[in-house]
């Protein structure tokens, strides 16, 4: 029978090591769930797994696409088809780990058609007037604050001229997975701050500012990847904006405030997630995935 798990946490919680130590004992793949791991330019501002880590454990999502190809939620289902597919070629079970919530959300709730970005868009406070008058629905689940649902709102209200909330009801995909146990790793809070200060001043000790250099120097700097944490203050860095004191402190502060709102997220979005400390979901997930 296929098995597969989720195994989720913010970003420096050690997802990819916990999976990679339970993919080799249980004999399975694994399926990066990470927005920058899938460009194969970018190794150290994205935590990659290492060489060797892979060279032991099949991956998929990794090394995928160049920084100036394009990637969306549905190019990221294709990539599940194709791990869910040598899986069960391979009668092995499946692990899906990663800090993109959104793209997991997806999968289990089914796909938005995307909607072209509007060129001007409106303050927050003015699309949530539109929304309490025309959406009552959509009003009462997401906050006045909550840009990105907002804009796309906003998007998708724009481009139809239809209710957003029932507009989404019609158009959206049916979900790729069914059933799956979702395994999330929890820290205190104090820790992973520790945890995230220590991989900002491992990864620039092992050469994220020339990694920097190199990606700016050679791709066009507004590309999104190149606005992730870690490469966008490594470019006021490199043009003297910062010290390199200060390129470690807003690194260190910036990603910290995504793990932030990674917990918020998988909180509201994974109800019936298993949370526990990181031996914990170890012991879980082999539990899981036991033959």
């Amino acid at each position: 029978m296929f098995k597969q798990i989720a195994i989720i946490g913010t970003t420096a919680s050690g997802k990819t090591d916990l999976a990679i130590q339970v993919a080799l004992k249980t004999n399975a793949v694994i399926l990066s769930l990470d927005s920058l791991c899938i460009y194969k330019e970018i190794n150290i501002a994205s935590a990659k797994p290492t060489s060797d880590e892979m060279r032991g454990v099949r991956h998929f999502g990794v090394d995928v696409i160049s920084i100036n190809d394009d990637f969306s939620a549905g190019k990221f289902f294709e990539l599940y088809n194709e791990a869910k597919m040598h899986a069960l070629n391979a009668n092995c079970a499946l692990i899906i780990t990663g800090g993109s919530g959104f793209y997991l959300k997806a999968m289990l709730n089914g796909l938005s058609p995307d909607v072209p970005k509007c060129q001007d868009v409106p303050s927050n406070d003015e699309i949530f007037a539109m929304v309490c008058k025309i959406d009552p629905d959509f009003s009462q689940k997401f906050s006045q604050n909550d840009t990105y649902r907002l804009e796309k709102w906003y998007q998708i209200y724009s481009h139809t001229n239809q209710i957003p909330s029932l507009w989404l009801k019609q158009n959206t995909a049916k979900p790729i997975i069914d059933e799956i146990e979702i395994f999330e790793i929890c820290w205190d809070v104090s820790k992973i701050r520790d945890r995230i200060a220590k991989r900002t001043q491992n990864m620039i000790k092992s050469g994220l500012i020339d990694e920097a250099k190199f990606l700016f120097s050679n791709f066009n700097n507004d590309l999104k990847p190149l606005k992730s944490i870690g490469l966008k203050e490594c470019k006021e860095f490199l043009d003297e904006k910062i010290s390199i004191n200060e390129l470690q402190t807003l690194i260190t502060t910036h990603t910290a405030q995504l793990a932030k709102r990674q917990r918020t997220f998988n909180r509201s979005a994974f109800l019936n997630k298993k949370s526990a400390n990181i031996d914990e979901i170890y012991k879980l997930s082999l539990e899981a995935l036991k033959p």
